[in-house]
């Protein structure tokens, strides 16, 4: 009860709860109006009938008629009582068993119950928070950045303009905070200078606003933005913002990259210094049905294949593992040794093909220079035009992805069903991507690839299934919105699936901690760890970390501050080496279960 008087304070602050007290009074002054005006007629008419009764009898049949209770021992004799009877029961049953509980409820109760919800939701952080990340959305994407930071070890706090939206997501474990986006004093509450970032993932003119507001409360403090218009870049890097990221374009070129190309199999997925990490399908490549020990790979690039996706399981691949045209190959290296990758194959693949021509086995291929340097004049004369790559779908990640094939010459046609203009206009063709003639039109019966980059989860799943019924040796690229369909997007027959929620959160994680953890694609990173005692003194191949926690060692930070990729199996941990390891998330959590705590990402 202490507390009533201020709950009512704050209840009557509010300028909408006073305009409903005002409607609520009214209804309430006209209902008195009406039983007074009842009561007196009472009076009136049982006079005409030769009856005489108190006031007080006269309200007390009013409001008995009026709530339906009876009439009692009063009644109206005469046809005028009877029907003035009739009119008092029926505007009782109407204003004060409809009406009135309605407008208590509308205008007093409801308002009560919702100022009570704004009272119980915060609005304001802890005092004591710091290096915490500050998350202004509540988006789909926005909660899967939150949920991934917390597996690392981060503190984030949502901020949301609605108390509902607040409450529920409290209800759901989130750390959230109601206010306004574009209030200082919101930032203030939140403890935004003592905070480790802000991520503002809003529309472009919304972000602007925040941004600039923000950047006022915290000077120093790191602001990422993203950003859907490219001319949006400029003006929220003057608005304050750290780093601007348009994310659908990182996701559409991402996607482009990733087609099949004879000359460059590997596209890079993430780099630390020295340290590249890229992934190359295995599809097309004469490594189809070879082992990893029979392919050659290592010895002749320097590069090591440290994982396999094969349809969005990722698994640790040993010497005897045989590849096949479903995988993707992740291989981890220098830029150098990436490079010989590339070319590794390359020669490969044009080695097979001429031996094939020839009706020879690649092993005995012949090898002398004049012989080599004919068959690569015949092939290039004989070579046949490259096939166009078929993108679905023109929305921003079509375009970029298009730009992107634009830029490294590969020839493609966009199916969209809404004519374009600019450099799409003579890629384009016009259609539902459903209609199998359509598709047809576009070139899918010998397309090497095709790319799927709807925003729509549902149509990219049905249009997978479509494309993998139609060919089931082409390669299917697809885009998720949400990383909870990647998996469902794999199964319909996708050979690889990028995410637009992954790509928020790699790009946050490699901020936030640089150097700590290096996120490749979906569930898949490149995260440091020091050798501790546990390890210290032990060969890498003894030591256990793959066969307990499913990760590889892909490179060792030495105490002469030099990154070496690929360490000898030999090598003998020295206790203060800092490893990078390659693992899916359940690897890494199972690693620091098994070798020591993770430490928190923001540290």
């Amino acid at each position: 009860m202490k507390f009533l008087p201020a709950q009512i304070s704050f209840f009557l602050q509010q300028h909408s709860v006073r305009r409903n007290l005002v409607a609520l009074t009214r209804f309430m002054v006209m209902l008195v109006g009406l039983i007074i005006l009842y009561s007196a007629l009472f009076h009136v008419i049982m006079r005409y009938e030769g009856h005489d009764y108190s006031w007080i009898t006269g309200l007390y049949w009013t409001l008995t008629v009026m709530t339906t209770l009876g009439f009692g021992d009063i009644t109206f004799h005469s046809d005028l009582g009877m029907v003035f009877s009739i009119v008092v029961l029926l505007s009782g049953v109407i204003l004060l068993l409809i009406m009135l509980p309605f407008a208590f409820i509308q205008f007093f109760y409801a308002p009560w119950l919702k100022a009570q919800e704004k009272g119980h939701t915060p609005r304001a952080v802890a005092q004591d928070m710091k290096g915490h990340v500050i998350v202004v959305s509540t988006s789909p994407i926005a909660l899967n950045l939150v949920d991934d930071l917390k597996n690392y070890g981060a503190r984030c706090v949502l901020l949301c303009n609605d108390s509902q939206k607040t409450l529920d997501l409290l209800d759901r474990g989130y750390d959230a905070v109601v206010g306004e986006h574009d209030s200082a004093t919101v930032y203030r509450n939140l403890r935004l200078t003592e905070a480790a970032m802000l991520v503002v993932l809003d529309s472009d003119v919304r972000n602007t606003n925040i941004v600039f507001t923000a950047r006022d409360v915290a000077p120093d403090v790191p602001i990422v933005a993203s950003a859907q218009s490219e001319d949006a870049i400029d003006i929220l890097r003057l608005a304050g913002s750290t780093r601007v990221f348009q994310f659908h374009r990182l996701l559409g070129e991402a996607l482009a990259r990733r087609v099949l190309n004879a000359n460059a199999r590997f596209s890079i997925a993430s780099r630390y210094k020295e340290l590249v990490a890229a992934e190359g399908p295995v599809m097309r490549t004469p490594l189809v049905g070879k082992s990893l020990r029979k392919s050659g790979l290592r010895n002749a690039t320097g590069a090591n294949v440290v994982g396999l996706w094969e349809r969005g399981r990722f698994v640790l691949p040993g010497p005897d593992t045989v590849l096949t045209a479903t995988m993707v190959m992740v291989i981890v290296g220098d830029m150098q040794q990436i490079q010989a990758a590339n070319a590794f194959l390359s020669e490969k693949d044009a080695t097979e093909a001429a031996s094939a021509k020839n009706g020879v086995k690649a092993e005995t291929a012949p090898v002398e220079a004049t012989e080599k340097k004919a068959d690569a004049t015949e092939k290039k004369k004989d070579k046949p035009e490259e096939t166009e790559i078929v993108i679905l779908g023109c929305g921003r990640v079509g375009r970029d992805a298009a730009r992107q094939l634009e830029r490294s010459g590969r020839p493609y046609k966009v199916v969209d069903k809404t004519p374009k203009t600019g450099f799409l206009k003579d890629h384009l063709v016009i259609g539902d991507a459903a209609d199998l003639e359509v598709l047809e039109r576009a070139g899918i019966r010998t397309a090497p690839s095709v790319i799927i980059t709807t925003h729509d989860d549902d149509t990219n799943i049905y249009l997978t299934l479509y494309c993998r019924r139609l060919r089931e040796d082409i390669q299917i690229i697809s885009r998720a919105t949400l990383d909870r369909n990647v998996g469902i997007l794999h199964a319909a027959g996708a050979d690889l699936v990028l995410s637009l929620a992954s790509m928020v959160t790699s790009s946050i994680i490699n901020l936030l901690a640089p150097g700590k953890v290096l996120m490749i694609s979906e569930g898949l990173n490149i995260f440091r760890a020091a050798v501790g005692k546990s390890l210290a003194g032990k060969p890498l191949m003894g030591s256990g970390i793959r066969s307990l926690t499913h990760c590889s060692v892909v490179a060792l930070l030495g105490a002469d501050g030099i990154l070496h990729a690929n360490p000898d199996p030999s090598h003998v941990f020295v206790e203060g080496e800092e490893m990078y390891l390659i693992g899916d998330s359940e690897a890494e959590k199972t690693f620091y279960e098994t070798f020591g705590k993770n430490e928190p990402l923001t540290a």
